[in-house]
């Protein structure tokens, strides 16, 4: 009879030893693998059904949207039609107005990523007086509310004659997005190595160039972030523009609610006016999303 001595024994040469596994950690990385997947993929179609839907209305006639359900093509494929899209370019308000939206978009897009760049860069690696209250002020301006400066801001706009247009509109765009631009843009770059810069700028390179050069290709994903989310409100805004545009300036968005309200019963105008204001925001998300989520995850992990 040998005693217990409660050493553990080796295993034998030439394997290894395997800990025995619960019954909750198999469950646990069953669940984390094909049936965390499964439940994913049926999430994310509930989540495009109503885009489907939209998609599907647009291509059907007035007559069988006012008849049946949009699901119907799947037993009855004839029904769809491209009719709808040609009588929207024929509808000189709507075309008119995807026009108006990217005049709008791309330029209050281009001045928050290029001005906050600039800025984020200054408050970063730039020394000058007060930088630090500076930046303070800045991130400040992120909790006030857009409907607090929306009548202050449009009597500015009417004395300086400009209320009414796109230029307003971009403008208030523009001094919106700038706060969260540069309190984004300046935690981002301010984790570039000071060596980096140090070295470059041993090379002669000054600051215009140093940011040109080495802090803008560095702060690319970021700079995309900044850029798709900046997109993504401006195009689909419509507080603003209902209040800082005419009907000569109005975006999509505008447009559509006018649309609706004037008429009600234009669905084949409606639908697919809706389903092209929402499919380029999507497009562009999807074309950068690469880019958007090394933005997201930068500073995550070293």
């Amino acid at each position: 009879m040998t005693a217990d001595t409660g050493v553990t024994k080796a295993p034998p040469p030439g394997t290894s030893a395997k800990p025995e596994r619960s019954l909750g950690a198999r469950l646990a990385e069953g669940v984390s693998g094909g049936l965390l997947r499964v439940f994913l993929i049926v999430v994310g179609l509930f989540w495009l059904v109503p885009t489907i839907g939209l998609l599907l209305s647009s291509l059907r006639t007035p007559e069988d949207m006012n008849e049946s359900g949009w699901w119907t093509v799947f037993t009855e494929p004839a029904e769809l039609t491209f009719t709808s899209y040609e009588k929207l370019l024929e509808n000189g308000d709507i075309t008119d107005s995807l026009v108006n939206t990217v005049l709008i978009t791309v330029p209050a897009t281009a001045l928050v990523v290029v001005i906050g760049s600039l800025a984020g860069y200054a408050f970063a690696w730039m020394e000058f007086p007060g930088r630090d209250w500076w930046f303070l002020a800045v991130v400040g301006l992120l909790v006030v509310p857009v409907q607090v400066a929306l009548i202050p801001i449009a009597e500015l706009f009417g004395k300086l004659g400009i209320f009414g247009s796109m230029i307003g509109a971009i403008l208030f765009h523009v001094g919106f997005g700038l706060p969260f631009a540069v309190f984004l843009l300046r935690n981002f770059f301010a984790e570039i190595p000071r060596e980096l810069l140090e070295a470059a700028r041993l090379d002669g390179a000054g600051e215009l160039r140093l940011f040109v050069r080495v802090v803008m290709p560095l702060g690319g994903p970021a700079i995309a972030s900044l850029g798709i989310f900046q997109f993504l409100w401006v195009w689909n805004d419509m507080l603003v523009a209902l209040i800082f545009t005419d009907s000569g300036s109005q975006p999509i968005t505008v447009a559509l609610q006018t649309q609706v309200r004037q008429f009600g019963n234009n669905i084949d105008v409606l639908a697919p006016g809706a389903f092209i204001s929402m499919v380029v925001p999507l497009a562009v998300f999807f074309a950068f999303q690469r880019q958007f989520v090394s933005g997201v995850m930068a500073g995550a992990v070293k």
